[in-house]
């Protein structure tokens, strides 16, 4: 019968607690209306505002194009890793066996190795799931592109509802594509409960501040914070 452990039963509540923390803190406080992400938003809406003020949009297809392939790449790169961490399923007592000799692992039955396999394959699915989505959403907004009325009518009211409902289709699509990457992040701080509570622990609070650093407190955000005076 699988039973966990107090120490693993905590770290896996701390983990729980800190990527719903984590993700409640960026996409609704205030707080998290001075990230990275959120301050994308403006320019998603900037970009579409300036694609309707141009006659070519081979550049705007172009960017369109990159955002849809580097979500795919994500999309592809979540079932490999779904597949991997079922294969591990397959060769639990080879893996226990080979982690039984090293010198920092931690006891763990059959079950709960598998059952923290399982684990992580369904935080990769939900990355998966959420790639997907974004892709998809970036498809459609690739057809908006294509069906962008022309510069003549930027003033129109049709224009600027289309302004306003292709930043908002962006700024979803941007939405699922970070939470698919926030997932990545947190499988990785979920690898540590393979070496057991303590490293758990540790791995998933160094996740959450490598990623609270980034979108607050990193370069590319003080970037946003820098106005360099008019020359003239």
């Amino acid at each position: 019968m699988l039973a966990f452990s107090l120490p693993d039963a905590l770290a896996l509540a701390l983990f729980l607690f800190a990527w719903l923390g984590y993700s409640v803190a960026i996409e609704t406080t205030a707080r998290g209306k001075k990230s990275l992400n959120a301050m994308m938003h403006t320019y998603r809406e900037q970009w579409i505002d300036q694609l309707i003020a141009r006659e070519v949009r081979i550049v705007d297809s172009q960017v369109t194009a990159a955002l849809q392939n580097g979500t795919a790449f994500f999309a592809s790169t979540s079932l490999i890793a779904i597949g991997g961490a079922l294969s591990m399923l397959r060769a639990s007592d080879q893996i226990l066996h080979v982690m039984g000799l090293l010198p920092f692992s931690v006891a763990n039955t059959p079950e709960m190795w598998e059952a923290k396999i399982v684990g992580l394959a369904v935080i990769l699915v939900y990355a998966f799931f959420k790639f997907a989505w974004s892709y998809r959403l970036f498809n459609y907004l690739a057809i908006m592109v294509g069906a962008a009325p022309p510069p003549a009518d930027r003033h129109t009211a049709p224009a600027r509802n289309f302004i306003y409902r292709a930043a908002r289709l962006c700024e979803e699509a941007g939405l699922h594509f970070n939470r698919g990457q926030r997932a990545f992040f947190f499988a990785l701080g979920y690898l540590g409960w393979f070496l057991g509570p303590v490293v758990f622990g540790i791995s998933t609070i160094a996740v959450v501040i490598v990623m609270w650093r980034r979108q607050f407190a990193s370069p590319s955000r003080r970037a946003f914070d820098t106005e360099i005076a008019d020359a003239s």
